[in-house]
């Protein structure tokens, strides 16, 4: 009797046996599937894409936060699971991240661990101050405008770059550049310097060169340059002038300079009173190029100062038409009466400044 017992309960142990490995095996696959999603699965839910900005030296929860106040995350619990799997707390990055629709929790975190940010295209041109310069660039990355105004005044700065305060402008070279968005600032500059020397090649140097000019005093050039004419095909005709008073020794007598000394552009019209200012600005009463820029230099007025038209004009004044052009005169009686027609017409117009 007792063995005939034995036998109907050893087929209930490996029922039993088999249905409890069969439930731990249901679990693991269940657990396994779970654990695997939160790792490998979409956890990223947004419209198309999402530009988050993670500060420096921001901690975990920083990050955190910043990603519940965007409303992307599908589960959060399993962003803090894999984080804390992958350590990411001990290698956060600062930066300017772009996030994908269905991005999983492991791609997402290996690219903010990896700091694999996405760049901002910076764009500045016709730039005339280094405040103006500033703030265009503070909006763009992530840079205290002050501190950019403050290191391009700082002449022992600038000595690792051979410029001073007045000439710190004439480094910019306006075009589109890529940035990350958590460059320092004087990362910013570095790198603009780095760009500076690319342009300056030797060629460039050559013809400068052979103008009896630096490249720093072809950017002062180029400033007035820049300032006096706006119409791209009249301004290697306007160099060209300015380079005949300089060989001669001629006051450049540039009335941009004085509006620089002034502190205001929007003058119309220089009198008397403007040009006896005080200012080694002021080319009516010092010779030569000013001490620095008055503005940033746009690359076509640095190549017309390169590649200059050669002519035997000393004067120029604005067209009495309003066109935008000059009239160029070669004594001072043909610019006299230049002027005059000039002078009529902004009476006409009721223009007194």
């Amino acid at each position: 009797m007792k063995s005939r017992t034995a036998k109907r309960k050893l087929p209930n142990r490996f029922l039993i046996f088999f249905i409890s490995i069969g439930i731990i095996a249901i679990i693991s696959l269940f657990t396994g599937h779970k654990y695997f999603n939160w790792i490998y699965g979409k956890n990223i839910q947004s419209g198309n894409e999402t530009i988050i900005f993670i500060p420096n030296e921001a901690t975990f929860d920083e990050v955190f936060d910043l990603l519940k106040r965007e409303k992307i995350l599908i589960n959060y619990n399993s962003f803090k699971w894999v984080a804390s799997l992958k350590e990411y707390e001990k290698s956060i990055k600062g930066g300017r991240y772009k996030l994908h629709n269905g991005m999983s929790n492991n791609k997402l975190i290996n690219m903010l661990r990896a700091g694999l940010q996405s760049p901002v295209m910076v764009t500045f041109n016709n730039i005339r101050t280094k405040n103006d310069l500033a703030g265009i660039i503070s909006k763009k990355i992530d840079i205290d405008s002050a501190q950019l105004v403050s290191l391009l005044s700082d002449n022992n700065y600038l000595k690792q770059f051979n410029i001073n305060s007045e000439t710190a402008l004439t480094i910019f070279i306006p075009n589109s550049y890529q940035f990350y968005w958590n460059t320092t600032t004087d990362g910013f500059i570095k790198r603009m310097f780095n760009e500076y020397q690319k342009f300056w090649n030797n060629k460039r140097k050559n013809m400068a060169e052979n103008i009896n000019l630096s490249p720093i005093e072809v950017s002062i050039l180029a400033s007035i340059v820049d300032e006096e004419t706006i119409k791209t095909d009249e301004k290697p005709m306007v160099a060209g002038l300015y380079l005949n008073r300089l060989k001669k020794g001629i006051r450049l007598q540039a009335d941009p300079t004085i509006k620089f000394a002034l502190g205001n552009f929007n003058v119309n019209r220089v009198i008397n009173k403007d040009k006896s200012i005080d200012s080694p600005y002021n080319t009516y009463k010092y010779a030569g190029l000013p001490p620095g820029p008055i503005r940033i230099p746009s690359i076509q007025g640095i190549e017309a100062v390169l590649n200059p038209v050669k002519h035997n004009y000393l004067f120029m004044c604005a067209k009495e038409d309003f066109s935008g052009y000059h009239n160029f005169a070669r004594t001072l009686q043909q610019h006299n009466q230049n002027a005059a027609k000039y002078q009529k017409e902004l009476n006409k117009r009721r223009i007194w400044r």
